[in-house]
């Protein structure tokens, strides 16, 4: 009975070092061959002055990065401002555009942006929703982590809806709420 246990022991003990071997033989691949592409995609808290009502907004949002040739890349985020309403009012933000990460410094990642999309607000006492037009430039800086994790220290944001107007109130004015968020980011490939 012994004999068999100590076999059975042996024999886990080798395929556990078996597969070992094979995942140390992977190598870093050389940086000629690497690919300049990559894609991240990330979680977000985020605080604003959404520039109207007394009350700054609270809330959560996804990004994606996807870096196509040095630096250069695409970034897509969605913002839900939802904490903190002051008589129901809150914002909504989803945005596209061009992103350029600058070269690291130790394990800081700063970047510039440009986006643009559209917000989503929803006025006093729900009596009013609607869908504008906007434009964000904003920056920020990622801390590498690990190979994979990186940490969005911050992103500041500042947004311009021009085409934003208060039905029943106000004609046609701007609006340019202000933000900053943070938060955590997983880098696919």
């Amino acid at each position: 009975m012994k004999r068999r246990s100590t076999g059975l022991t042996i024999a886990l003990l080798m395929g556990i070092l078996v597969a070992g071997g094979f995942r140390l033989e992977a190598q870093v691949a050389a940086a000629a061959q690497k690919s300049p592409i990559s894609l991240s995609v990330g979680g977000m808290v985020s605080g604003f002055d959404p520039d109207f009502g007394p009350n700054r907004l609270g809330g959560v949002g996804g990004f994606v990065d996807l870096r196509v040739f040095h630096g250069l890349g695409i970034e897509a985020e969605g913002r839900w401002l939802r904490f903190h309403q002051y008589q129901s009012i809150h914002e909504d933000n989803y945005l596209i555009g061009p992103r350029y990460q600058m070269p690291h410094i130790w394990r800081a990642m700063p970047y510039a942006k440009v986006l643009v999309g559209y917000g989503k607000m929803n006025f006093e006492y729900n009596y009013a929703y609607g869908q504008y037009t906007m434009l964000a430039v904003g920056g920020g800086v990622d801390l590498r982590v690990t190979r994979r994790i990186n940490l969005r220290a911050f992103d500041v944001e500042y947004q311009d809806w021009p085409k934003w107007s208060q039905p029943l109130i106000s004609p046609t004015t701007a609006l340019y709420p202000f933000g900053i968020s943070a938060g955590v980011s997983y880098r696919v490939f």
